[in-house]
């Protein structure tokens, strides 16, 4: 007689068990029971293998933002490196949208993702910014990429005129079709714009 089948738990598999409910059905649905069940074990058993909620959502954190590369500062000007880390950032986030409302509210302790900011404030004040203003720009970056890598999962007519065409003449040429996502052209814009104004504001070296 074969052995009873069994489910083996691991660190991991709860994660990526919590982030397939995430990417399926939303935060709403993400609770311990809900990942419990999918695995088919009882609550109880998860916490055999994590400490807490908090702990699980830490575990998502760092799977979710494992692909995000640390840009290199020694062969690549401040301004570049930062325009790479938000692809980066944005591609990893545009994988698990659902995670973005999760994640964006809750303290950051993964110790890699702490590593990569210290790197990022480390380039950044060897390019001649102020250890006290690598934060800011850091966050206003993360902030607008999270919101950019929502906007990729939306549909990309977002502005449905209707009947109005003629009465927003402006806004209909506006609107038409491009060659490239809607999302991708708004995030090139504004990422350009905010990288430049970093250099100009804070009177740092664009290069």
């Amino acid at each position: 007689m074969g052995r009873p089948k069994v489910a083996i738990l691991s660190r991991p598999g709860i994660a990526r068990a919590a982030i397939e409910i995430l990417d399926d059905d939303g935060v709403d649905e993400f609770t311990l029971g809900r990942v419990a069940g999918a695995l088919g074990v009882k609550t109880s058993s998860l916490y055999n293998h994590i400490q807490s909620k908090e702990d699980l959502v830490d575990m998502i954190r760092e799977i979710v933002t494992a692909p995000i590369e640390t840009p290199d500062f020694s062969t690549t000007a401040w301004n570049e490196a930062m325009r790479q880390w938000a692809h980066s950032y944005r591609a990893a986030f545009a994988q698990h949208p659902n995670t973005i409302g999760l994640l964006a509210t809750r303290p950051i302790r993964t110790p890699a993702f702490l590593r990569s900011y210290e790197t990022i404030i480390d380039g950044l004040t060897q390019a001649g910014w102020d250890v006290h203003d690598c934060l800011p720009m850091i966050t206003a970056i993360e902030s607008f990429v999270l919101g950019s890598a929502l906007d990729m999962v939306a549909p990309d007519v977002m502005i449905d005129l209707g009947d109005l065409h003629d009465e927003v003449p402006l806004l209909s040429e506006a609107t038409r079709p491009v060659d490239r996502s809607r999302a991708d052209v708004a995030f090139e814009v504004g990422l350009d714009a905010m990288i430049s104004g970093f250099s100009v504001d804070r009177g740092c070296p664009r290069k």
